[in-house]
């Protein structure tokens, strides 16, 4: 049979309602959504943090409102969980509010961001001047998915200018916050000049840390990421907010440009940090056996390793047991454990 031959305006009108109709299926946001939700792995978490560069407002309220009309930009990632900027509602402001009226004017912002939270089913970190026994904090409010209230973070290091206007320091250990992706805990800006609040976090097994603050502190921030082996959000009133993985590097950031107010992405927590020696003697066989379930990241120089589970089937605690590897953390503890024992051991 002889092929019947297509003009060329007939084929580019084709192509245009094909094109259309993949755009349009691409553009049903309800299915799409609910795909993307069910391919997720098991411990993948999407971190949303706000820039609040350039935003400016006469009140608390108005503040307030502009932060959830950015915030809808979020719609479409349905994120796991929101940073927001250290006392975002009463910076940027035409006026100064007295620390009197930053607590009296407090309790509507938070009622706004528990319902965001329920709205959206997401966690949200929201840092705010607050009163209790008589006394005011810099705190980190974190709401649940349903609008409750998981946890609390008091700023510990603050400035001499906070303590000047009455603001107290809150207590030098603070219990992490748990959720239902993992534990999380909260430090703010001027925590970063300090390790006991990161450590303190570490040693109790946080997995990512929040880090709502007035400055963006630049590599400060992925510093703390690899120093704790954890994920670091930033959310920052100026210049740049960004997420950081474990090893300190960057997975999304806020730009000058564009995307000047907000990211979100996705980390898998499902991963160890590994010194590098001796346990490298053994990679070739995890790949062997897991292929592209898991994946190894070697840094030369730093002489690090992450391994990351890629498959809902594969648990990382599952093949550090089984090839004998250990966290970077317990490589390091079982040294000094032998180091002791063997200066033990000789007398000395």
């Amino acid at each position: 049979m002889k092929k019947k031959q297509i003009s060329r305006r007939e084929f580019l009108d084709r192509t245009a309602v094909t094109g259309v109709a993949s755009i349009a299926s691409i553009g049903l946001a309800g299915n799409y959504l609910s795909e993307a939700v069910s391919a997720r792995l098991p411990r993948e978490v999407w971190i949303a943090g706000l820039s609040q560069a350039y935003v400016y407002a006469e009140t608390p309220e108005k503040m307030t409102q502009k932060v959830l009309e950015i915030l809808k930009g979020l719609e479409p990632y349905k994120p796991d969980v929101v940073c927001l900027p250290e006392v975002f509602a009463h910076s940027h402001l035409t006026k100064r509010y007295t620390l009197t009226e930053q607590v009296e004017t407090t309790m509507p912002v938070l009622e706004k961001f528990s319902d965001f939270s329920k709205q959206n089913n997401c966690y949200t970190i929201c840092s705010v001047v607050m009163s209790r026994d008589k006394k005011a904090f810099n705190s980190a409010v974190v709401f649940d998915r349903n609008g409750n209230r998981a946890g609390v973070y008091d700023k510990i290091f603050l400035t001499e200018y906070e303590m000047d206007i009455g603001l107290t320091p809150g207590d030098l250990f603070q219990p992490v916050i748990n959720t239902d992706f993992g534990k999380i805990g909260v430090q703010i800006c001027f925590d970063i000049l300090w390790d006991e609040g990161w450590t303190m976090y570490r040693k109790q097994g946080a997995e990512i840390i929040f880090f709502p603050s007035a400055f963006p502190g630049g590599i400060q921030v992925n510093g703390k990421a690899w120093q704790n082996h954890c994920v670091v959000a930033s959310s920052t009133r100026n210049s740049l907010s960004k997420l950081c993985d474990i090893t300190g590097e960057v997975i999304a950031q806020t730009g000058a440009d564009w995307d000047t107010n907000l990211y979100c992405a996705p980390v898998n927590l499902e991963k160890a940090f590994l010194h590098s020696y001796p346990y490298r003697d053994r990679f070739n066989e995890v790949k062997s056996k897991y292929g592209r379930k898991v994946k190894i990241r070697n840094f030369h120089e730093e002489n690090w390793s992450i391994i990351e589970s890629l498959s809902p089937d594969v648990q990382i605690k599952d093949i550090m047991k089984e090839f004998d590897f250990k966290t970077f953390e317990d490589h390091k503890v079982s040294a000094e454990n032998y180091s002791y024992l063997h200066s033990k051991c000789k007398g000395t």
